[in-house]
């Protein structure tokens, strides 16, 4: 079993940066592929990111490409998600999952993870 927590998230302005990180307990991140999605009010939860568990191979969603940056630090088992030039439609719950798959198009699914955490809200005004 593996508890995922989600920090780093918080309200900023338009234009803003904040990173966000997915630490884990019970086993170590290391192994596991990790997604980065997000949930708006009223919206299904989209994929946002994603990198595979050796942190050779990333995928990012359209929405967030050239301003946001996924990354992992296996030593610190901890995986960050980067974001620059934040919009006020960047405003929703982030998500970190964690699983088992390598393959792109699987990594950019919701059903592909095993393990959620909680989310951390980001609220970008403008």
């Amino acid at each position: 079993q593996v508890q995922l927590v989600e920090s780093g998230g918080g309200l900023v302005q338009a234009g803003g940066s904040l990173r966000l990180s997915c630490a884990a307990s019970g086993r170590t991140l290391s192994r596991y592929s990790i997604g980065w999605f997000r949930q708006a009010p009223g919206k299904e939860r989209e994929f946002v990111a994603a990198i595979a568990w050796s942190g050779g191979s990333t995928y990012s969603a359209d929405s967030g490409k050239g301003r946001f940056t996924i990354s992992r630090d296996n030593a610190k088992d901890t995986v960050y998600l980067q974001m620059t030039s934040l919009k006020p439609e960047d405003t929703a719950v982030y998500y970190c999952a964690a699983g088992w798959t390598t393959t792109a198009q699987r990594m950019k699914l919701t059903g592909t993870y095993d393990y959620w955490g909680q989310g951390t809200q980001v609220t970008v005004s403008s």
